[in-house]
């Protein structure tokens, strides 16, 4: 019957070509629950892009607190005297500049002074140890950053 009724009207039914149609495509439901699955991931891996960022920013942090630490130290030991400032490593070659603290964004460290016994004979003040500069918590440790 269906191929009388196509012979005599020279193109497919009516009813075949709205099943087509219909067929072809997507409804709003399965759109709509697709973007939702896509939105969710998207959120997913903006959370865990962010952690992977704070995650970075501590390692560099304590890599560069390992750095001046060592570069105090050695300063210590070849000049006989604690350096007074960060520049002053700078100056004498121990760092090339001083770093960007990753948690604040400024090279703002605070240094941590106190009297610095060379020898039983000979005892100065001046830096001992640098910290960061920001008061916030890290979420990895829970302890602030000032403190490490």
């Amino acid at each position: 019957m269906k191929m009388l009724s196509q012979i005599q009207t020279g193109r497919p039914s009516l009813r075949k070509r709205r099943v087509g149609l219909f067929g072809a495509g997507f409804t709003l439901i399965e759109l709509m629950i697709v973007i939702t699955i896509i939105l969710i991931l998207i959120g997913m891996a903006a959370q865990n892009y962010g952690r992977t960022v704070q995650h970075a920013r501590e390692t560099t942090m304590k890599h560069d607190l390992q750095v001046m630490r060592q570069a105090i130290d050695n300063y210590t030991l070849d000049k006989q005297a604690a350096p007074q400032s960060l520049e002053d490593l700078v100056q004498a070659g121990y760092l090339r500049k001083v770093p960007v603290d990753p948690i604040t964004g400024a090279a703002d460290w605070v240094p941590q002074f106190d009297s610095v016994v060379l020898s039983p004979d000979q005892s100065s003040t001046g830096m001992i140890d640098v910290h960061s500069n920001s008061d916030r918590v890290s979420p990895f440790e829970n302890t602030p950053y000032n403190e490490w």
